[in-house]
């Protein structure tokens, strides 16, 4: 009897989840039908939905503030100029995401080809800033002392710098999967890869992150007490 009830209530659940993801699809047609209506207020939602993690997940691929704002500006346009065509075999974000992977890394591409000997200028500090929610941003526990929160600032930015050394196309899953949370079909889908090619992406990924991380980790062990040490992101896992 008990194992019936748990299996009724488990069905219960799972019939709750297929409700809430219908109901999600359900609400993303009517958004799309209204974009293709050419709606000003959908397509004010859609930009305050998706420009800032498109932003983010841009800037992660370039590793520059100004081309990844240039790219992102790119990415809205193509995604307004062919919403006649979606046809709903993805969801809008995935497609959206699709859109601006394929984008930011036609950017880097090019970068690489036509400007990677020039003598680039960083931003000043008016014209440079930060993702809206970047992985370091993750980092940051509520209820630390002045002290943790100066040691988990100082890791934020290693973290940062260490996955923009991840070479491609491992950067890019890496991001996908353990910064934006996509599923593996997602990211499959994103990417045109197959979900093989996915998971020895972000494998290989969190292992050059881990490797570039280590020593500082291990350097940063010897001279700080275990309680005020922070822990590395998501699936990183470091030796001691």
């Amino acid at each position: 009897m008990r194992a019936m009830a748990g299996a009724a209530a488990l069905g219960n659940v799972a019939a709750g989840t297929l409700d809430v993801r219908h109901d999600v699809r359900r609400e993303e047609v009517s958004v799309v039908a209204e974009l293709k209506a050419g709606s000003e207020e959908a397509y004010a939602w859609l930009i305050a939905q998706y420009q800032p993690p498109v932003y983010n997940l841009v800037y992660r691929i370039l590793n520059d503030s100004a081309e990844a704002a240039d790219t992102t500006q790119e990415v809205f346009l193509k995604v307004f100029r062919g919403m006649e065509r979606f046809n709903g075999a993805s969801t809008l974000k995935t497609w959206i995401y699709r859109i601006a992977v394929h984008e930011a890394s036609n950017r880097r591409r090019w970068w690489f080809r036509h400007r990677s000997k020039e003598t680039s200028m960083e931003n000043s500090e008016e014209q440079s800033f930060e993702p809206t929610v970047a992985l370091k941003d993750r980092l940051v526990e509520d209820g630390t002392s002045p002290f943790e929160d100066c040691v988990r600032t100082e890791l934020k930015g290693q973290v940062e710098a260490a996955l923009a050394q991840v070479t491609e196309p491992y950067r890019t899953a890496l991001v996908l999967r353990d910064m934006e949370e996509l599923s593996y079909e997602e990211i499959a889908d994103i990417t045109g890869s197959t979900m093989g090619t996915v998971k020895s992406r972000i494998t290989r990924g969190r292992e050059q992150l881990r490797k570039k991380l280590e020593r500082y980790l291990r350097d940063t062990k010897k001279s700080q007490p275990a309680s005020a040490l922070p822990h590395p992101p998501r699936g990183v896992e470091v030796a001691s």
